[in-house]
């Protein structure tokens, strides 16, 4: 199985650098990270790539049972870091995928050195005095929406998850991009990010780690940020300027500052 061609890996950056991993959220691809990749690509070097289902990996490599839990999409990072032989990697994950970076973090210690979780959230649903945002009945009618109108669904939430409804480009962008995304394929991500429940993954997570959270975010709202903060032991907590639920679009200045300060604190 070729690897790099079936997540379609990108290798930029500083070939002597540090290698950073930049792993993209539901419904997106690795193209979300192009404000950042910049910003790192003198220093450090930079990898990318898409998870099976999403942007230009191969579809043909998809397996609904594979892709029905997050650990399905941590074997997609930890092979990905075996073909290119990382070492000591930052894992830099957006939303989901910062949960999945605990996770192949601790299936290949060797493999991740450091995370950065951008707007994480290791559950979505409230229960028994944690807040993740979303009553078990939002959720429910979240994915019902979804997986009967995902067209629909996708034109009507992706503002409302980006939020900056002042610029509404980058809403209709994140739309344009969950639009391209399988509907099948689409619909098994959703229902393995909404309705994940990672809080104990974090207490494992020995590395050092930053969490960056926005000030406003529907999907995961401070409180969010705050318990990762908490549970992860030695962890730095950064509230960016910045509002909705992709900074790294919205306020990428202040995003990219962050992931630099906290990479230069590594050396």
């Amino acid at each position: 199985m070729d690897v790099v061609r079936r997540n379609n890996v990108t290798v930029t950056g500083n070939p002597r650098g540090r290698v950073v991993v930049l792993a993209h959220g539901f419904g997106c691809d690795q193209n979300m990270w192009r404000l950042t990749v910049p910003a790192l690509a003198e220093d450090y070097q930079v990898v990318l790539f898409d998870y099976v289902g999403s942007g230009r990996s191969e579809a043909s490599a998809f397996s609904e049972e594979r892709y029905s839990s997050l650990e399905g999409y941590a074997r997609d990072v930890v092979e990905v870091c075996e073909a290119l032989d990382l070492r000591d990697a930052v894992f830099v994950g957006h939303s989901v995928s910062a949960m999945i970076g605990v996770l192949a973090a601790g299936a290949a210690p060797e493999r991740i050195g450091a995370l950065v979780m951008v707007a994480p959230s290791p559950r979505y649903i409230d229960c028994d005095g944690y807040r993740g945002g979303f009553s078990a009945k939002d959720i429910d009618e979240l994915l019902e929406s979804l997986e009967s109108n995902y067209l629909g669904w996708s034109a009507a939430m992706a503002p409302l998850i980006m939020g900056n409804a002042e610029r509404p480009e980058l809403g209709e962008e994140l739309k344009n991009s969950f639009c391209a995304t399988d509907p099948d394929m689409a619909r098994v991500f959703a229902r393995t990010t909404f309705l994940s429940d990672s809080r104990d993954d974090l207490k494992a997570v020995t590395v050092p780690t930053l969490v960056l959270e926005c000030t406003q975010d529907v999907i995961a709202p401070r409180e969010v940020g705050a318990y990762v903060h908490q549970a992860i032991a030695g962890s730095t907590l950064v509230t960016l300027e910045a509002t909705g639920h992709c900074p790294h679009l919205s306020a990428p200045e202040a995003t990219n500052q962050a992931i630099l300060e906290f990479l230069a604190s590594l050396r």
